[in-house]
C-alpha cells in the first residue's frame, strides 16, 4: 500500500532534505523511522527538496509499505522515533498513482524578514534580519512585475538541474506586521534557489537602492549576474503543497510560526 505523510521540520540542523552520505538530512532521519515502524527498509519521496537551513510546515512525502497499521499508529510510532526537529502531522493512505512530487498542483512558500535595528537572539535561525528600513509597498510593486509565466534564468542557481527555466509565478505577496515582513510565493514548481533569489531582488527595492522597475530588467536579462544576492535559507518555509481534490489530503495552518 502507499501512504502519504505531512512532515514538519526545523531545517536549522539539517543538510537539506535529500540523503547525503555522512550528513544529517531530513530524508535520512525520516527513512530510518519509517523503516523501523514498517519493519522493512523503506524509501520516502518528497514533494520538494529543501536546501540546508530551510524549514517546512507541510512537506508532503509518500512511501510504499506492506505493513498494515492504523493511521494513528503510524503517526504515534513515527513521531516516537523521530528527532525533536522533525514531526509527522498527518498520515493518509493514497492510491498507487499518487506521487508526492508529480501529483502536486501548487507549492507554497513563505519567506520571513525581521526588519528592525537589532537582531533577534530567538529568531536568528527563523528569519532574515535586515536592519535597513524596508518599504513593503515598493517591494510589492516590484513583485507584481514578476508574476506570470517567464524565463526565470536570472533567478536560477548555477547548479539547477531543471530542464527549462520557464516557470509560472502565480502569487508573490509582500505583507508587513510590525517588525516582520512576510513574502508569500506560490507556483506549481520552482527553480533551484528561485524563491531566495527573488528576495535578493525585492529587498534592495525595499531599501531604496533600486527602483521597482529594476526587477523587470533583471527578469528580462535572463542573467543571474544581473540579480541581487541569494537570500539566506533560514527565513524560508515550505508552508504547503496542494494536490487535486480527489486525494483529500489534509491542509495545515502555519500558526503560530507564521501568523
Amino acid at each position: 500500500m502507499r501512504i502519504a505523510l505531512g512532515v514538519e521540520y526545523d531545517g536549522s540542523q539539517f543538510h537539506g532534505w535529500q540523503f547525503q552520505p555522512g550528513q544529517r538530512t531530513v530524508q535520512s532521519e525520516l527513512q530510518k523511522a519509517v523503516s523501523l515502524i514498517a519493519d522493512a527498509q523503506t524509501e520516502v519521496f518528497a514533494a520538494g527538496r529543501t536546501d540546508t537551513g530551510v524549514h517546512a510546515l507541510n512537506q508532503v512525502v509518500h512511501c510504499d509499505t506492506e505493513a498494515m497499521r492504523k493511521d494513528r499508529n503510524w503517526l504515534l510510532g513515527l513521531n516516537s522515533n523521530l528527532p525533536h526537529d522533525i514531526c509527522i502531522k498527518w498520515v493518509k493512505p493514497v492510491p498507487e498513482k499518487f506521487n508526492a512530487r508529480f501529483s502536486a498542483s501548487k507549492r507554497r512558500y513563505r519567506y520571513l524578514i525581521l526588519n528592525r535595528d537589532s537582531r533577534s537572539s530567538v529568531h536568528h535561525q527563523r528569519m532574515w534580519w535586515v536592519y535597513k528600513s524596508l518599504d513593503e509597498h515598493k517591494m510589492q510593486l516590484a513583485a507584481d512585475l514578476l508574476l506570470g509565466q517567464h524565463d526565470f534564468s536570472a533567478f536560477r542557481a548555477q547548479e539547477c538541474q531543471a530542464k527549462s527555466p520557464v516557470k509560472t509565478l502565480d502569487k508573490l505577496i509582500v505583507t508587513r506586521r510590525d517588525d516582520c515582513i512576510a513574502v508569500d510565493v506560490e507556483a506549481k514548481s520552482f527553480l533551484h534557489h528561485m524563491v531566495r533569489n527573488l528576495l535578493g531582488v525585492l529587498v534592495p527595492v525595499g531599501e531604496g537602492k533600486r527602483q521597482a522597475e529594476w526587477a523587470l530588467e533583471v527578469l528580462q536579462s535572463r542573467d543571474r549576474k544581473m540579480a541581487g544576492v541569494t537570500a539566506p535559507p533560514q527565513g524560508l518555509y515550505l508552508t504547503d503543497v496542494v494536490y487535486p481534490d480527489e486525494y483529500l489530503l489534509p491542509t495545515v495552518s502555519g500558526f503560530p510560526v507564521l501568523w
